[in-house]
């Protein structure tokens, strides 16, 4: 992910000294939209996307920025790491949860070379399974608390909440990436 000052695209440096603020950020790309109905748009999406793209699909904008199939690569990653923080909010008291560096899962899983369809399957069968867990989750689970080292409290609602501003964040990136690749 580019690092830089642009409001819509990338993480501010406020951002990263202050993990409330990326919290806020990926609240505010919710705003008042059904964090249930944007990630049950986002498979679909995601697929559209990885179609436009065609030969553009593993470029990169610039050396450090990420293509879209890198996008989906980590899009995947989140799906995956959230899957195990929801079950750890509703099932343990007060857990720990470790951050993750994500450039280095998408360099170290080689998400640039992975297979689209692989990758929007995996995404597709969490997705599913993370909104049928939400669905049933009752009002005391959405409210139960896991302790992010980087970010302290958050609740099951907030973290779905901002896995649903990820997904905005992240396919807006891509969707850069490929005008960017286009442009060229």
């Amino acid at each position: 992910m580019t690092l830089g000052t642009d409001p819509a695209g990338s993480v501010t440096g406020e951002e990263l000294a202050d993990p409330q603020a990326y919290q806020r950020r990926l609240v505010g790309l919710v705003g008042y939209d059904d964090p249930a109905a944007v990630q049950g748009a986002t498979g679909a999406a995601w697929r559209a996307l990885v179609a436009e793209a065609g030969p553009h699909l593993r470029a990169r904008p610039a050396p450090e920025e990420w293509s879209v199939i890198e996008c989906l690569g980590h899009a995947v990653d989140g799906e995956l790491v959230m899957s195990g923080r929801y079950r750890w909010a509703i099932a343990e008291d007060d857990p720990e949860i470790v951050g993750y560096d994500q450039d280095r899962w998408v360099a170290a899983l080689d998400h640039g070379r992975a297979d689209p369809e692989d990758l929007l399957r995996l995404f597709s069968a969490l997705r599913t399974a993370n909104l049928a867990l939400w669905i049933a989750a009752t009002p005391e689970h959405r409210a139960r608390i896991v302790r992010h080292r980087e970010r302290g409290p958050e609740s099951l609602g907030l973290m779905f909440t901002m896995l649903a501003g990820h997904d905005r964040f992240h396919l807006a990136q891509a969707r850069r990436a490929l005008t960017a690749v286009r442009a060229g």
